[in-house]
């Protein structure tokens, strides 16, 4: 008999501290919340009440996980307990003030989760409404479009002095025929192919020459399977040595001149032209 009055006064105990604690907080502040969880017109709390003195600073990464279906249990292990006068049993709003730091700024603002009949989350409201563009996941930076150079030694593409489409030697067909493949597969590619001379001959020759030599590494590369209208072609003669060589015997100096006889294809993504 004894043991059946002690778990008689453990139940009425529970009942009684369930009771206790829906008693103690308020039901909600809004008006007219549907059955649904849609609050006709959503009151927020005055700040100057919230029985969680200064609120908190709250966890971005949990906030974007809070959406409609949530338990009330789930919502406390992400948010904590509400912040106002709001009890766990039987009411039906719980709201929050909270704390956002943005720089060197500190942004407050308060939020409210409404629950349906059953108490499963439905709607949430800030105030201000602009305190919800603070959860917008941050817009990663597109990376700057990536330039890269091929740069070919015109010995290496012709022989000497020569530009023609059957001057090009073998083994400057095989690297323009590898480069082909890689630029294919780059459909969105802006790509220019400059010619250079070194110093030897006229500054005009030199410049015909240089044009000529990218004008037949654009074609090639079009017959390859290359875009046609993704390649420019331009010369620039002498212009531009990466090797500067004193005057000497012809043979020597056609050898120490070598680095800027050269053809570059230069490749960046259709953005970047």
């Amino acid at each position: 008999m004894k043991h059946q009055l002690k778990i008689c006064s453990m139940v009425l105990l529970a009942v009684g501290a369930a009771f206790a604690l829906s008693a103690c907080g308020t039901r909600h502040v809004s008006r007219d919340i549907s059955p649904q969880g849609v609050a006709g017109e959503v009151i927020f709390p005055d700040p100057a009440h919230i029985v969680l003195k200064g609120g908190t600073f709250p966890n971005l990464g949990d906030l974007r996980l809070v959406g409609p279906g949530m338990t009330k249990d789930q919502l406390y292990q992400l948010l904590g307990r509400p912040h106002f006068h709001e009890g766990y049993v039987g009411v039906r709003e719980w709201d929050y003030l909270f704390h956002f730091r943005k720089g060197d700024e500190v942004i407050t603002c308060q939020y409210k989760v409404v629950y349906d009949k059953d108490y499963i989350a439905q709607t949430f409201h800030w105030a201000p409404a602009s305190c919800a563009d603070l959860l917008a996941e941050p817009v990663p930076v597109a990376a700057e479009p990536k330039e890269r150079t091929f740069n070919l030694s015109a010995d290496a593409l012709f022989a000497f002095a020569k530009y023609g489409a059957e001057d090009i030697l073998p083994r400057g067909r095989e690297e323009l025929a590898a480069i082909a493949t890689q630029l294919k597969e780059a459909d969105d590619a802006a790509i220019r192919i400059v010619g250079h001379t070194d110093r030897i001959g006229s500054d005009a020759s030199n410049q015909v020459l240089s044009q000529r030599r990218a004008q037949t590494v654009r074609e090639f590369l079009v017959d390859r399977g290359v875009t046609a209208s993704a390649i420019t072609a331009e010369g620039r003669g002498e212009r531009e040595p990466v090797k500067d060589c004193e005057d000497q015997a012809r043979d020597a100096l056609i050898a120490c001149l070598a680095p800027n006889r050269r053809v570059e294809i230069q490749v960046a993504a259709s953005s970047a032209r």
